[in-house]
């Protein structure tokens, strides 16, 4: 699944739009280098990304392509 659709599927960013806003400006990375929206995740990588001066840093456990509301915590563990 593209890193983008993963990001708003399992909430972590809430558009897609944004999603990819952040990626294609250097704040999302996946096992710690720096990606493309286009970049494709997979199950136990570590996405890290920087919202101002915090970063948010998971792992993903789950790829769907469509989850409800109360599952998509399920598809990521933070760090």
């Amino acid at each position: 699944m593209r890193l983008d659709k993963y990001l708003k599927v399992s909430r972590l960013i809430k558009r897609r739009t944004v999603a990819n806003d952040a990626c294609d400006s250097g704040r999302v990375l996946i096992n710690d280098k720096p990606t493309k929206a286009s970049t494709n995740v997979k199950v136990g990588d570590t996405i890290t990304i920087q919202f101002g001066t915090k970063d948010v840093k998971v792992e993903v456990l789950d790829i769907q392509e469509s989850v409800h509301k109360e599952d998509a915590k399920d598809m990521f563990r933070y760090l």
